[in-house]
């Protein structure tokens, strides 16, 4: 078999054995991502591993770029890195994608265990950023609730050319009936 043709059956397998789970999205015929782990969990990271040439004779490319992984901190990242391109030798020359991606989601609380979350990040601002932000902040408070269309319809209907409600729009209408 060439590589094409065995590029092509793995990823039929990987249609029909990942289809409807949302930890796994085909970028492209060659390209996925895929998510270890729940959203919410904060030891949660996502692959992205597109297929060269010839794989499954060559290994895949393995990334943790993606903006999700952001609050991983670059020693945990190289860890997990360097345990999946093991896995990748040991597997090399048949279609390992599957057994990568069940590798990782058994192996994710080894992977993490060291994992404290990124929480802040240094950023450079000039003094102009700040002065600007501090004089948007106080504009933002200033401006007015927005109304709908048939929000301002409605009101214009009841109110007279100064935007006030009309004198006595409140009061209830008292009936004798006798």
């Amino acid at each position: 078999m060439t590589a094409n043709e065995d590029q092509e059956m793995e990823l039929e397998a990987l249609r029909s054995i990942y289809e409807g789970d949302d930890c796994f999205k085909e970028l492209s015929p060659v390209s996925f991502q895929f998510r270890i782990g729940d959203l919410e969990d904060s030891k949660s990271f996502l692959l992205e591993v597109s297929w060269p040439e010839n794989y499954p004779e060559t290994a895949p490319h393995i990334s943790l770029d993606a903006f999700f992984n952001n609050r991983i901190s670059l020693e945990t990242k190289q860890y997990i890195l360097s345990k999946l391109s093991e896995q990748v030798e040991a597997n090399l020359g048949t279609a390992m994608m599957y057994t990568l991606f069940e590798w990782a989601k058994e192996n994710q609380e080894t992977l993490m265990e060291n994992h404290q979350p990124v929480t802040s990040a240094v950023t450079l601002i000039s003094n102009s950023d700040v002065v600007n932000n501090s004089t948007s902040v106080s504009k933002k408070k200033e401006k007015k609730e927005q109304l709908t269309k048939a929000q301002k319809r409605k009101l214009i209907g009841r109110t007279d050319n100064k935007g006030e409600l009309p004198r006595g729009w409140n009061w209830v209408d008292v009936i004798k009936v006798s």
